[in-house]
Formats: C-alpha cells, structure tokens, sequence
C-alpha cells in the first residue's frame, strides 16, 4: 500500500473510532428521559437546549424526507451503470474497478442502515403517527453524506466539461448541506444524532475514497 493511501486509510480509521467514541458517549453521558414517553436520551442538556431552540417543523421534515429518495435514485442510477458494462463487457470483472468498489461501498453503508434501525441508542425527539422511531445515528444524514459525496468523486471523473462539472459538484454541496441542516432544524433529531450521522459518514467516504482512488491506477 502505497504512502499516501496508508494515510488516507489512517484518517478514515481516526474517523470512525472518533464515531465509535461519540456513540459510546451518547449511550452513557448525562442520559436523562427528556424523549416522548419517558425516553432516556444521552447528552441531555445540549440535545434539549438545541430541540428548544429549533421547535418541531413537520413541513421541514416532510420535504427532506422526500427528498431523501434522490440520494436512491443516484445510487441506483450507478447500479445500473455498472449492470450496463458488466452485460456490455461479457464479464464482472470488467466492471470499472471504481463502481465495483462503490457498489461494496454501498452494502456496507445499508449493513450500518439496518444495524441502527435494531439496535436503539437514541429515540426521536418527536414521535412520528404516533409512534417512537430510533434516531441515531440520522438516518438521512447518512445515506445523504455517503451517496452524494461518492457520487461527486464518479462525476468529476467522468464529467470532461470543466464548467458541467464544476456546476454538479456545487449543486450535489448544496443539497448535501441542505438535507443535513434541514434534518436538524426540522426537530425530528436529536443534534447528537446529526453528529454521529456526520462522523460515520465521514469515515466510510474515506474508506471508499482510499480504494476508489487506488482502484483507478
């Protein structure tokens, strides 16, 4: 492994224990019951002084929950591509090494989707119809911050127009950010859910990163 990928694999691994260390801290630190129905959330007082200041805004929540589907479709959208050349190229493994390594990239992050909606650490701040819904790490913050920063690193290679591609690039940012500061202003999160969401996908878009970029050469 060469020098600069051993350092890349090194920032996604202070990542993700950093994420491993948050979400530890979330399961034991100030953990009072301030959820609905008397459930115990961890770091208490800052998650109920920032769900005081955003309130509960279900339209927010509404729109960024739709919305949630375009990070689907991109991801879909690179499935295809990839099914397109493994039948255009007779042969799985000549499927651009970068698509492969995305496709793994995303079984990896719907493990993590699945593995949080079983295992609670937090519920949310509001109920929804209803009922109590795990919240950590955002859900949506997740699928957003790992579908569309990958999906920036395939564009940009395979965009030849400068101008184009500096136009999705800055449209895919804007969305991301969007997303994530709506999630959170929408009150249906916890800020501790946000950040977890952040830290996770952070360290897996290096990960994807690092052998992406490997994969290329």
């Amino acid at each position: 492994m060469k020098k600069e990928n051993k350092k890349i694999f090194g920032i996604a691994a202070v990542l993700l224990a950093a994420f491993v260390l948050w979400t530890v801290a979330v399961c034991f630190i100030d953990r009072s019951p301030i959820g609905p129905l008397g459930s115990s959330v961890g770091f208490a007082t800052l998650n109920g002084l920032v769900h005081d200041l955003t309130g509960v805004h279900m339209a927010l929540y509404t729109v960024t929950d739709w919305l949630g589907l375009v990070p689907i479709f991109v991801a879909l959208g690179f499935a295809i591509l990839g099914l397109v050349q493994w039948i255009q190229r007779k042969n799985f493994l000549k499927v651009d090494r970068s698509i492969l390594a995305l496709g793994g990239f995303y079984v990896v992050v719907m493990a993590f989707y699945i593995f949080f909606e079983f295992v609670v650490i937090n519920y949310r701040p509001t109920l929804i119809e209803g009922y109590l819904e795990a919240s950590y790490p955002s859900s949506t913050t997740l699928l957003v911050m790992c579908v569309m920063p990958t999906a920036i690193m395939q564009f940009r290679s395979r965009i030849k127009n400068g101008a184009i591609k500096h136009l999705v690039t800055f449209a895919i940012i804007v969305f991301t950010a969007f997303m994530v500061i709506g999630r959170l202003l929408s009150g249906v999160h916890w800020i501790t859910d946000i950040i977890g969401g952040a830290l996770l996908s952070a360290g897996l878009v290096t990960v994807y990163y690092a052998v992406a970029h490997n994969a290329r050469k």
